[in-house]
């Protein structure tokens, strides 16, 4: 099963830049995208809505122009959640879910954190309050895929210039932190199950010439860790400052 994920800062402007030409070539089972900066109504043309997907979005509630995610399905879900039960988050777009007889896929955009204290704190209550998720549903008897913009990393081979990011919101110790005791608690990076290997990036917030991240990944059941076939990095062609997750899992839905 391929998994394809992308954050695309706004799905009309991937769009534009040759996102849906390429994703039609790639024989992804579910592509997750995040920061979609529209509404599923907005969208007028079929490029969106591709024939061999089910569709489903989940907008900002205020403003569809913030934030945003869609989760694109092949094989039609058993059932789609929107929201992770988070009264505060659950109307900003942060959260999609599609399960299937034993694996459920998300679609996730972590709050950046960028800015101010104030978006800090609010992406350190976000992270306490999916942690607690994350722990509750080990229990079930299935298996979980979490794909996205975590806007975190995990260790300094994660960021270029580890020494000039540390204090930057998804590089502090806290964030470090809190990203290791999930992969020492029923979870665990699917990339790094697939390789090791340094200088793998996803994101450039300064663009080219500036540092880059690794703050894309699939967050996945430790399970899942032994059965990730493949996992690329797609960076041949520019669609935001992030670049696509590609990683292919020997499961079924």
């Amino acid at each position: 099963m391929r998994v394809i994920s992308l954050v695309v800062e706004g799905l009309e402007q991937a769009r534009d830049a040759g996102l849906f030409k390429w994703l039609t070539e790639q024989d992804a089972d579910i592509i997750c995208l995040q920061d979609t900066q529209c509404s599923e109504y907005s969208l007028n043309n079929e490029e969106f809505f591709p024939s061999q997907y089910n569709a489903y979005f989940l907008d900002h509630y205020d403003d569809h122009r913030k934030n945003g995610v869609v989760i694109y399905c092949r094989e039609l879900p058993k059932a789609i959640m929107s929201g992770l039960g988070f009264i505060e988050f659950d109307s900003q777009g942060l959260y999609i879910q599609a399960d299937y007889r034993q694996l459920s896929v998300g679609s996730l955009l972590m709050p950046s954190g960028l800015g101010s204290d104030e978006a800090l704190n609010t992406k350190l209550k976000f992270m306490q309050a999916l942690g607690d998720h994350l722990q509750k549903i080990r229990a079930k008897r299935r298996d979980f895929i979490i794909c996205g913009g975590w806007e975190l990393t995990s260790t300094p081979t994660d960021i270029e210039d580890a020494v000039g990011s540390v204090g930057i919101p998804g590089c502090s110790t806290i964030e470090q932190a809190w990203l290791q005791t999930l992969y020492k608690n029923g979870y665990c990076d699917a990339f790094r199950a697939y390789t090791n290997d340094p200088d793998e990036f996803t994101w450039w917030p300064g663009g080219d010439e500036a540092g880059s991240l690794r703050t894309d990944t699939h967050v996945v059941s430790s399970s899942l860790g032994g059965r990730v076939d493949y996992a690329a990095i797609y960076t041949e062609e520019i669609f935001s400052s992030h670049a696509p997750i590609i990683i292919d899992y020997d499961i079924g839905g």
